[in-house]
């Protein structure tokens, strides 16, 4: 949970730090869907740097996901990367 901004804040900050609070709190509990990270195939990046995330791959017009180790086809569960 994010604290609100407190009266002892300096003003010229005040309104940083409530964009940041609002930034913050629409990841943590988004309203509406959000983008996928759209790439090619040759260019999707080290799954290993992305475990548990979502890929939109352009040119096979397909949704995978890293398990950590390797993309994954979301319509056949084959490795692609």
């Amino acid at each position: 949970m994010l604290l609100p901004i407190g009266p002892v804040t300096p003003e010229p900050l005040r309104g940083v730090l409530r964009s940041f609070h609002d930034a913050l709190l629409a990841l943590i509990a988004p309203a509406a869907p959000t983008p996928l990270f759209a790439s090619t195939l040759a260019g999707l990046p080290a799954a290993a740097a992305h475990p548990h995330t979502l890929a939109l791959v352009t040119d096979l017009n397909i949704l995978a996901h890293s398990d950590g180790i390797h993309w994954i086809r979301q319509d056949t569960g084959a490795v692609i990367a």
